[in-house]
C-alpha cells in the first residue's frame, strides 16, 4: 500500500526504519530482526541504503520480504551518489517487480577512499527525485534536516533546497533524527510559510548507549537539550539506567510530538525490536 494512501486513513503513522545487512552471513540475524519489528504492526518500515551503494541488492531483498512476506508497508531507500543512472534504472525495475511502490531517493555520501565506477550520475537529490517522478508508480519520499543539512551553511538556504526537491516530486518527508522538538516545531513553521504543504514525519532514535550519542553528534551535529545532557552525565557509568532513561526520553518526546498533531513518527530502530517495543509501549494515542 502506498504511504500516501495511509495517510487517508489514519492522521498519524507510526513506522520503522531497519538497516540491510552488510554480508551474506549476517543476513539471518537482520531477517530476525525485521520479523520481530514487523510483528509489531507498523504502518510501514523504510530499509537503508549502504554507502557506497554496497548494499543496495540487500535492500531490495529486504524490502520484499516486508512487502510481499511479512505484509507491511515497504519503503526502499535509494542513493545516487554512489550509483550510476543505469543501474538506478534497474533498481527500480527490480522494486516494481518486487511490487515496493514506495521509495526514499537521496543523494547519499560517498565513503572515503571510494573509488566510483564508470558512468553518468545524479549530483542532487531533486534530480534523482524529477527521474523517479518521470518513471511512474512509486509514492516518493524525501528526507529533510530541522537542524540544517550538515553540509548547507544556512537553515534557509537548505529549506529553499528542499522546496525545489518537493517540487520535483516528493509526495512526504521524513526527517533526520533530533532531541529538541521546539527545533522541529521551529522547522515546520518555516517549510511550510516557504510552501511546503507535504506531510513530514518526524525521525525518532532513541538514545541507548554513550558510544551511539557520541556518533550521533559528530554525524550529523545534533544538538542535545539540557535534560539529555543531565541523564547522559548521571548515568555514564550505568548502561542499564541511561539504557532507561533514553527510552524515556524517546517515549516523552514522541508523546509530546503526537499531541501537537505531526503527521507520524518515524523510529530509527537500529534492528533493535527490543527497543522499539518498549517505546511503543509507552505511546499514547
Amino acid at each position: 500500500m502506498r504511504i500516501t494512501e495511509k495517510l487517508l486513513v489514519k492522521d498519524q503513522l507510526i513506522s520503522f526504519e531497519v538497516f540491510p545487512p552488510k554480508t551474506d552471513s549476517a543476513f539471518d540475524s537482520i531477517e530476525w530482526a525485521v520479523r520481530e519489528l514487523a510483528a509489531f504492526n507498523p504502518d510501514f518500515m523504510s530499509v537503508t541504503y549502504g554507502a557506497g551503494g554496497g548494499t543496495s541488492e540487500y535492500t531490495t531483498k529486504i524490502a520484499s520480504l516486508i512487502k510481499n512476506r511479512l505484509d507491511t508497508t515497504a519503503l526502499a531507500h535509494l542513493t545516487c551518489a554512489s550509483t550510476p543512472k543505469e543501474k538506478i534504472d534497474s533498481i527500480l525495475h527490480t522494486l516494481k517487480e518486487n511490487h515496493i511502490d514506495n521509495i526514499l531517493p537521496m543523494r547519499g555520501d560517498i565513503p572515503k577512499d571510494y573509488i566510483r565506477p564508470d558512468g553518468e550520475y545524479y549530483t542532487y537529490a531533486y534530480e534523482l527525485v524529477s527521474h523517479i517522478k518521470e518513471y511512474g508508480y512509486f509514492d516518493i519520499g524525501g528526507a529533510c534536516y530541522p537542524e540544517c543539512h550538515p553540509e548547507c551553511d544556512t537553515l534557509e538556504k537548505d529549506i529553499d533546497n528542499l522546496k525545489i526537491k518537493v517540487d520535483s516530486g516528493v509526495d512526504f518527508l521524513i526527517s533526520q533524527l533530533f532531541y529538541d522538538n521546539d527545533v522541529f516545531y521551529s522547522f515546520l513553521d518555516k517549510v511550510r510559510n516557504k510552501g511546503i504543504t507535504v506531510p513530514v514525519f518526524a525521525g525518532i532514535m532513541p538514545v541507548t548507549n554513550i558510544k551511539q550519542i557520541d556518533r550521533i553528534i559528530s554525524l550529523s551535529g545534533t544538538k542535545l537539550p539540557d535534560e539529555m545532557k543531565t541523564f547522559l552525565e548521571k548515568y555514564k557509568d550505568s548502561p542499564e539506567d541511561l539504557e532507561k532513561a533514553g527510552l524515556d526520553f524517546a517515549i516523552k518526546q514522541i508523546n509530546n510530538l503526537l499531541s501537537n498533531g505531526v503527521n507520524g513518527i518515524h523510529i530509527y530502530t537500529m534492528n533493535k525490536p527490543k527497543t522499539a517495543k518498549t517505546v511503543l509501549k509507552g505511546i499514547v494515542r
